[in-house]
């Protein structure tokens, strides 16, 4: 029976430094879907890779999230079983209602922030383009639109600072006031120190200036921004004349220490520096919040606004989760139905077939009957028929979760042997017309 998984990991599971080395994106997230399609692992297949988490969404057999979770560890060439730890299995209904979430924004690290869903719309972008979804991954998807979209739509979740990057604009306001005409300095490429650069931009500063170890990787940002790249070692000019400094570098020791940060304020003359640390593990000393007009927040300062805003609006979260229900219901009612349709069609043709052939065998006896007569007969036992299959086909359909609904598929294929050389080809992949009650 064909079943639907999700196996990744996430800001929940896993640390920064397992997460970053986990990036399908460093590669290319298309050229990461041909070598795990090449292994021949699951039917349809979608990577959703962001810096809060890697995940894999596929159709395909009961080996199936074995088989995902070794192409992480051997993709990434990492340790077998280094991630086993970290890695979660979804399956069915439950990968509905994972996705679902995740693209209305209640997965993330900040609830409610809005970038995720153009980020799953994208994932599903790169593997329909290049031919790697089909019916139920395509379903799965356009549903996962519509419950991001109707609860942005439908509740006030994605509204004030949600997020940490629009908390730290906020932060910026209230010390510099208008932010038109500053200078920012982004230390490394991450999701959340770009998109705070992004806002910082739309509110008119000066200068956006980037670097990275990687030169190349600064450049290719600073297009993005319209900012400017330049080389690590040129940094502490930079920094000596930036007001607001962005830290993501994802490196293990502090990049900015207490004592460098002295030599950047020395000549300022008390001009205030805004730094805005989102690296986990951080990238600034804590010691240099202690340096006069010197601003330091770090990650969980910021959450901390974020926590405080997203309190007041606990009956937002409640409605949104209800929204992500009554999508995944709706989901999951149609897989289910597609799902058990096979047998429910094997099934009904293989008792057609036996009234059929029982009506033959005693063709001789009722050869003299009149035409009413044979044509009540017929009747008579299509209802007969109808009404033996009547329950075991409801029941079939409303299984509670996709394990009962593959047992029952199972148990009948075997108790009446529906295989397809059981079945008379006509019947083959008909559509099933509701059977009614009488």
């Amino acid at each position: 029976m064909t079943r639907l998984f999700a196996v990744g990991v996430s800001h929940r599971t896993a640390p920064v430094e397992v997460r970053e080395q986990l990036d399908f994106a460093r590669k290319g997230v298309a050229e990461a879907l041909a070598a795990l399609a090449g292994r021949g692992v699951g039917r349809e297949l979608v990577i959703l890779s962001t810096c809060n988490r890697a995940e894999i969404y596929a159709v395909g057999g009961a080996d199936t999230p074995d088989a995902l979770g070794r192409f992480f560890d051997e993709y990434h060439a990492m340790a077998p079983g280094r991630l086993a730890e970290h890695l979660y299995v979804r399956q069915g209904g439950d990968v509905a209602r994972h996705l679902f979430r995740v693209a209305a924004g209640l997965d993330s690290l900040v609830v409610g922030e809005p970038q995720i869903l153009g980020q799953v719309k994208s994932a599903y972008a790169t593997a329909s383009e290049n031919g790697y979804t089909s019916g139920i991954l395509n379903r799965l998807f356009h549903s996962a639109f519509t419950a991001g979209k109707r609860v942005r739509r439908e509740t006030g979740l994605s509204e004030g600072a949600v997020s940490v990057s629009y908390a730290a604009i906020a932060l910026a306001r209230k010390i510099f006031g208008d932010l038109g005409g500053l200078n920012v300095v982004v230390l490394g490429a991450g999701g959340m120190a770009k998109l705070t650069a992004i806002h910082l931009r739309d509110q008119g500063v000066r200068q956006i200036t980037l670097a990275n170890r990687t030169l190349a990787t600064a450049e290719a940002l600073a297009a993005e921004l319209s900012g400017r790249a330049i080389p690590w070692q040129d940094l502490p000019a930079a920094l000596a004349a930036a007001d607001i400094v962005i830290t993501a570098t994802g490196a293990v020791e502090p990049v900015l220490t207490r004592a460098a940060i002295h030599e950047v304020m020395r000549p300022r003359r008390q001009r205030p520096l805004f730094v805005i640390d989102i690296a986990v593990p951080r990238d600034v000393e804590p010691a240099v919040g202690d340096l006069d007009q010197v601003f330091l927040y770090n990650i969980d300062d910021l959450q901390a606004i974020v926590k405080e805003n997203l309190g007041r609006r606990s009956s937002e979260l409640e409605r949104a989760e209800a929204i992500v229900e009554e999508e995944v219901a709706r989901f999951t009612a149609w897989l289910q139905a597609r799902e058990v349709i096979p047998t429910v069609v094997a099934l009904r043709a293989r008792f057609e077939a036996i009234r059929r052939s029982e009506l033959a065998r005693l063709e001789p006896k009722v050869a003299s009957l009149p035409p009413e007569a044979r044509e009540r007969l017929d009747e008579v036992t299509r209802l007969i028929v109808e009404k033996l299959l009547l329950t075991p086909t409801e029941q079939l359909k409303s299984a509670a979760d996709d394990p009962m609904a593959a047992a029952y598929s199972e148990a009948l294929t075997r108790l009446f042997r529906l295989a397809d050389e059981d079945v008379p080809a006509s019947t083959r992949n008909a559509k099933v017309t509701p059977l009614r009650r009488r």
